[in-house]
């Protein structure tokens, strides 16, 4: 998968990451949609319909059970449902559900909810992972240990690295035939199709660089498949004031649109172009990409009569992903051929969630909106597009009292050619599902009408199966080794050099770390992003962000949460991640684990490398091997990591196959495997820094050559080889220390294009996740932490200074 899940439960957010993992593998519902869209039993075997649809009563099946071996019964369906609307609840879909007046459990295999007002649409929401029935002993720790009753039970979760889930042998259902599943996380789209190539994933359902599907077609290694998907993307438009606001505009821009061209730009061809919000796939569509055909005179002449002759000027504000950088790209081009002069604004995914969707600050915009059947948002006023219609108001209230059936049908399609006929937004293309996997694996279901990756039936056919992949946490060792060594450190350091230097030191350090928490703190308040609204999703309610910005504990007052933050960290509390709900300390331990290791093997390789061919280079100074070696430095002073680990991987992943393409097993997994690991991304990180140690150790050397005690040593009849490793190279490590320690820290966090290049779960990559999705708790702490590894390692270097040169320890004593 190329997205993480923040957490586990789909009850409590949007994240589609979370359905992908989650359902139905690990949850399930009352029903489910099949590949038709039409509601199937699940959980529930049979279900009766009142006839003034205010009544459901639903028949379960027998003999399920939760994972922990409790009985799925009436009473966890009604602790489920009651807890997805419970004022305490950030269930993204509460408002929907909340027109269940009342669920009732007569007996322990039937449920009946009673409406406040009739909804035909209460079964399709009833088959949304939002509405999933959890185990009542395991609610509370779903977002981190998942019990539910599917086919899979949660096993491991290496986060920033990969999930894995076990087959449930108490199954209710077909057994499943994998043992095992784990889902890698790669977000770079090189490292994903590095991934594919090497054999290191054997399935990548929604791969995210479409360009490489045909070289992926060639080979009889892999399988491609397109299918549809529930997400209409579309060029949103701020229907409330200005140009936009008048309906002549709004269908200049929509016959100034080149559908076509648009898909091929930026999809390679892949997508369906539609003419409305709905689906090609569901059987009430209506095609209607023909009521504004591309006509660029037809655009202009429209422009003219709104009174806009020469066009005006507008903004697109893109959010982060590929389809919608590309395609507002090649719109911005359209617009301006028929006088639309739009300027491209490009936004990361939270200050899209800011200043688009919360604040409507916006002109035009490209997303794809993923819910199924989310028609419903043409009715609301305060929606991010603005769009108000009494008529459109009608017909959804007539949808959600009218049953499955030519009726419904009728109305949906009318409702389709509204907002087409008000050009409401300008329709682009359904978002297409682009998978790659293993010829030999068969029964993944890919067509699901629902946000799902459905491995219930999934299977190898031939030899194999399936890529290997070594679990369990990382690095339970290394906290309690690092603390052992300070500790050790820190006594010899009092013994060597006074308890009052150190203690000095120390003040200066404590005094650093204050004046950091605040400037951290205080720099992320400021910056743009609601992290509420990123967990949330487009679709939620006002009541379930500030029920969760109050459980972020986001409503308080700045002061007070800096004091509250700070008095944790001193206990050793970091706080409790908004995204994964786990203790933030955890997630930077694992992540230091990785990191950590990785920065030293990287600067123990660029040691080896710079600091001998820097001497070389000083004793042939002028000659022929100082310029080859000087000119080969300064080529990898310019090298980037990132590129040097592309073509690492091309090389020895892809082509010889002699180191996975990506990713970290885990220190459990062996010394060996955890260093193969890392040697690659190692030796990428380390390029650049060993040619910069090179030219400090030349620089360095040379400005001793020339001292007497050099030249003494020389007339003694000591070697010149002797002489430089003797006594040229100790008093040239003081600049050579000082690179290094300035090269630590940032490798440690630096590293952060390189991890993604790898698909590493390093610090440097939880840094950019949880700005990304301002999970600001988790960035104040690893911050908090590169600030601290800093000021140690500064310190050790300043211990090393007076090791190396008594000169220095006597001024520093």
């Amino acid at each position: 998968m190329q997205l993480e899940p923040p957490n586990l439960d789909p009850t409590s957010g949007a994240a589609a990451p979370i359905d992908d993992v989650v359902y139905p593998n690990i949850f399930e519902g009352l029903v489910r949609l099949g590949p038709d869209g039409r509601v199937r039993p699940f959980l529930a075997a049979s279900w009766e319909i009142s006839p003034d649809g205010l009544t459901y009563v639903f028949r379960l099946r027998e003999g399920v059970r939760f994972h922990d071996g409790a009985p799925l019964n009436a009473a966890a369906v009604k602790f489920s449902l009651d807890r997805a609307v419970a004022p305490a609840s950030t269930n993204a879909q509460k408002a929907a559900l909340s027109n269940i007046a009342r669920v009732e459990a007569p007996d322990p295999a039937t449920v009946r909810l009673t409406l406040k007002t009739p909804d035909a649409n209460l079964l399709r929401l009833l088959s949304l992972g939002d509405a999933v029935i959890v185990s009542p002993a395991a609610a509370g720790q779903a977002a981190t240990r998942p019990v539910g009753t599917g086919p899979f039970r949660y096993k491991d979760w290496r986060r920033g690295y990969a999930l894995t889930l076990e087959r449930n042998p108490d199954y209710w259902g077909r057994a499943p035939s994998l043992d095992q599943v784990t889902f890698k996380f790669i977000p770079d789209p090189v490292a994903a199709l590095a991934a594919v190539k090497g054999g290191d994933v054997d399935a990548f359902p929604d791969f995210p660089a479409p360009e490489n599907l045909a070289e992926f077609r060639a080979n009889p290694r892999l399988r491609v498949a397109v299918g549809p998907t529930e997400a209409e993307t579309i060029l949103a438009i701020n229907n409330r004031t200005g140009p936009l606001a008048d309906v002549r505009v709004r269908r200049a821009i929509a016959h100034a649109l080149d559908r076509s061209a648009v898909i091929q730009g930026a999809m390679y061809g892949y997508g369906t172009p539609i003419g409305s919000h709905f689906p090609p796939q569901d059987p009430a569509y209506v095609d209607l990409t023909g009521r504004y055909p591309h006509d660029e005179a037809a655009a202009r002449r429209l422009l003219a009569e709104a009174g806009y002759p020469n066009g005006f000027d507008v903004t697109l504000k893109l959010p982060p992903p590929n389809y919608a950088r590309r395609s507002g790209e090649v719109i911005a081009a359209q617009l301006a051929r028929v006088g639309v002069r739009a300027r491209i604004e490009s936004l990361e995914w939270a200050q899209w969630l800011e200043q688009v969707f919360g604040r409507h600050d916006f002109d035009l915009t490209v997303v794809a909106h993923s819910e199924p059947f989310d028609y419903d948002i043409y009715g609301r006023d305060d929606y991010y597009f603005g769009y108000r219609s009494a008529e459109v108001k009608r017909l959804l209230r007539a949808l959600k009292v009218t049953p499955e059936g030519p009726e419904r049908t009728a109305l949906l399609q009318t409702f389709q050619r509204k907002i087409a006929d008000d050009a409401v937004n300008g329709y682009l293309f359904q978002f297409p599902r682009l998978g790659v996997w293993d010829a030999r694996l068969q029964g993944l279901w890919f067509n699901g009408p629902t946000q799902s990756i459905d491995l219930a039936n999934a299977r190898f056919e031939g030899p194999g199966g399936g890529a290997t992949t070594a679990q369990r946490g990382a690095g339970g060792w290394l906290a309690p080794l690092v603390l052992l060594s300070i500790v050790a450190g820190l006594g010899w350091v009092g013994l060597r050099f006074g308890v009052a230097w150190l203690l000095r030191r120390a003040g200066v350090a404590a005094l650093t770390m204050l004046a950091a928490s605040a400037v951290i703190f205080v720099l992320l308040q400021i910056a743009p992003g609601d992290p509420a609204a990123y967990m949330m999703g487009l679709n939620a309610s006002p009541e379930a962000l500030a029920t969760l910005r109050d459980q972020l504990g986001l409503s308080g007052p700045p002061l007070e949460r800096w004091f509250t933050w700070i008095a944790g960290v001193v206990r050793g509390d970091f706080g409790v991640s908004y995204t994964y709900q786990v203790p933030v300390g955890g997630l930077i331990a694992e992540r230091l684990a990785v990191s950590l290791p990785l920065s030293v093997y990287a600067s123990l390789l660029s040691v080896v490398v710079g600091v001998p061919l820097g001497l070389w280079a000083a004793s042939r100074r002028g000659k022929p091997t100082d310029m080859v070696l000087m000119g080969m430095s300064q080529i990898g002073v310019a090298l980037p990591s990132f590129w040097a680990g592309m073509l690492l991987i091309i090389v020895f992943s892809t082509g010889l196959r002699w180191f996975s393409a990506g990713g970290f097993p885990g220190w459990e997994a062996g010394l060996g495997r955890g260093l193969q690991a890392l040697t690659l991304p190692a030796v990428a990180l380390a390029l650049p820094q060993a040619a910069i140690l090179a030219r400090v150790a030349r620089s360095a050397t040379l400005d001793v050559l020339g001292e007497d005690y050099m030249r003494t040593a020389l007339a003694k009849g000591l070697s010149p080889r002797a002489a430089l490793w003797r006594h040229a190279l100790p008093n040239a490590l003081i600049p050579i220390l000082t690179v290094l320690g300035l090269q630590l820290p940032y490798l440690i966090a630096g590293g952060v294009i390189v991890e993604n290049v790898f698909y590493l779960p390093g610090l440097g990559r939880l840094i950019f996740q949880a700005v990304t999705q301002r999970d600001l708790i988790v960035v104040q702490g690893a911050v908090l932490v590169l600030v601290l590894a800093t000021v140690l390692i500064n310190f050790v270097v300043d211990i090393l200074y007076g090791v190396i040169d008594p000169r220095v320890r006597g001024r520093t004593a």
